[in-house]
């Protein structure tokens, strides 16, 4: 009875790793077929599900034709099940077997097949096929032939070169790469370890409890494959392009887990060092809610970012990850350093907006500077004040000194004019010897303040150009406008009118002086 109960119990175990086999065969069919190196994950899992089963109604038999049955069901899987983990490891880690040698190695295990069911008749794999005699079940007592050491040099040759393959995975890989691929070589070798136990004689009556040990292998890679989500977006296979990327890539799944990234993108962002594979996106870049919120919404933008005390540019751009079924299984987030476009376009936008000789804004970049802080006013209301002033007599310093000297004049008063104004006023060359400021939030007395004490400061001072002595003076036009809160009609152009009509009586009353607009009346004379 007791005997009984433990061949019940050695039954029991071994058909627990077969339904273990048959469960992950069809998850993975379910789940994972699709992906790389899945179609031989589960090729592999229900092969060892067939070879288990078959092998828990083997201990179950009590005569020897039945175990010899048995045995041939078993032997329809096992030969090919070493050659499909040989498979999915190397289509795990992306490398392609020639079709001559997968036909060859596919030959190997189909002859073996067929040397094991027709055992009878040549016994070629077993020269004898009997049961134990010091055993208290029905146990088969097998002994090689020569076709039995070919198919033991074939599995674990295929087991070795599975090891070999993932090995050399495991350098320069992060952390969860690592553990994956660990997970990936414990599996490959537990099998193989309780084979050897069965080999030496160590078993428990002489019972293989290497199918058994398959299905805890197999449990192993289910843990390497499954709860990590690495074959839904990324296999281990990614060295030669990922890595070798200049920009960073971050790769995501549908729960924007990060599954992957690359070394570039560590520069972007070091806190990804910190373990970040299976961690939420918004768990990892907590400290900055405005990058998180860009890649939650898949917003394609410039971002601005200081490392080491230099601000760079990088680009964000997505990209969609499908599977070959086409189905969306996550996205990719690349980070391309554009800090030299940026630059290139703000200088280009610098030369454009800047007057090459004076180095102060250009008539059309004046206005638009203008209108927007035109526009600002018009928000909250308030005052804004024009002034127009060109150089007196410009033609003759030009005529008298030549036009090189009446190019230093210019940039000395541009310069001048710039020194004696506010960051938040607007200096501009409007053409020729004319200048226009907008002083926002400014009234009119106050603008006249500004233009009379720029008009002594050049009056009382000259310029020394090739020993030569130039004496200058400015002519002022003031204006000023009132601008309501949301009131968005008032234009620069029309302000701007009002002091070149000031500026005009100015050169009529003349010259060196400050006129405002107001009715005529109004001006501060050469002092």
């Amino acid at each position: 009875m007791e005997i009984a109960y433990e061949l019940i119990k050695y039954i029991l175990v071994v058909a627990l790793g077969g339904g273990i086999s048959l469960s992950l065969a069809i998850y993975a069919f379910l789940k994972l077929s699709n992906a790389p190196g899945g179609k031989y994950f589960v090729l592999a899992t229900a092969s060892s599900a067939v070879f288990t089963l078959a092998y828990a109604f083997e201990l179950a038999s009590t005569t020897l034709e039945e175990i010899k049955f048995w045995l041939k069901i078993e032997y329809i899987a096992l030969p090919f099940l070493p050659l499909f983990i040989l498979l999915m490891c190397f289509d795990y880690v992306g490398q392609r077997v020639k079709r001559e040698v997968k036909n060859t190695l596919f030959a190997i295990a189909a002859l073996t097949v067929f040397m094991q069911t027709t055992n009878d008749f040549h016994h070629f794999y077993y020269t004898t096929v009997g049961l134990k005699e010091d055993s208290p079940f029905a146990i088969a007592d097998l002994v090689g032939g020569p076709w039995f050491y070919v198919h033991s040099l074939f599995l674990y040759g295929c087991i070795g070169a599975s090891m070999a393959i993932l090995f050399k995975q495991i350098k320069n890989k992060v952390f969860q790469f690592r553990m994956q691929v660990l997970l990936m070589m414990a599996g490959v070798l537990v099998p193989v370890i309780a084979s050897f136990f069965y080999l030496s004689g160590v078993s428990p009556h002489g019972i293989d409890l290497g199918p058994v040990f398959m299905s805890v292998s197999f449990i192993l890679h289910g843990i390497a494959l499954l709860p990590l989500q690495m074959f839904n977006v990324a296999p281990i296979a990614r060295d030669t392009i990922f890595e070798s990327m200049e920009e960073g890539a971050i790769v995501l799944n549908r729960d924007n887990i990060i599954v992957d990234y690359n070394k570039a993108s560590l520069k972007v962002l070091p806190v990804l060092q910190n373990r970040a594979i299976g961690k939420r996106i918004g768990e990892v870049l907590s400290g900055s809610r405005l990058l998180e919120r860009i890649i939650l919404r898949e917003q394609k933008c410039d971002y601005e970012l200081y490392i080491n005390e230099e601000l760079l540019h990088f680009q964000i751009r997505f990209s969609p990850v499908r599977n070959k079924n086409d189905i969306l299984v996550g996205k990719i987030v690349t980070f391309v350093n554009v800090t030299e476009r940026v630059e290139m376009e703000r200088a280009l936008k610098q030369l454009a907006s800047i007057d090459g000789l004076t180095q102060v804004f250009n008539r059309t970049c004046f206005l638009e500077k203008a209108e927007e802080a035109f526009g600002r006013l018009s928000h909250q209301g308030g005052l804004a004040s024009v002034i127009m002033f060109d150089i007196d007599h410009f033609k003759r310093v030009n005529d008298t000194y030549g036009h090189a000297t009446g190019d230093t004049v210019l940039t000395y008063i541009a310069q001048s004019a710039k020194e004696s104004l506010q960051e938040t006023d607007i200096l501009g060359r409007y053409g020729g010897e004319e200048f226009v400021i907008c002083l926002p939030n400014t009234s009119m007395e106050a603008a006249q303040e500004v233009a009379d004490d720029f008009r002594k400061q050049i009056s009382e001072s000259y310029l020394l150009i090739d020993g030569k002595r130039i004496d200058l003076t400015l002519s002022f036009g003031v204006s000023e406008v009132q601008i309501e809160a949301g009131d968005f009609s008032n234009s620069i152009q029309a302000v701007m009118g009002e002091a070149d009509q000031a500026l005009y009586l100015a050169k009529e009353k003349g010259r060196n002086r400050v006129e405002l607009f107001k009715n005529r009346l109004c001006s501060f004379e050469k002092a």
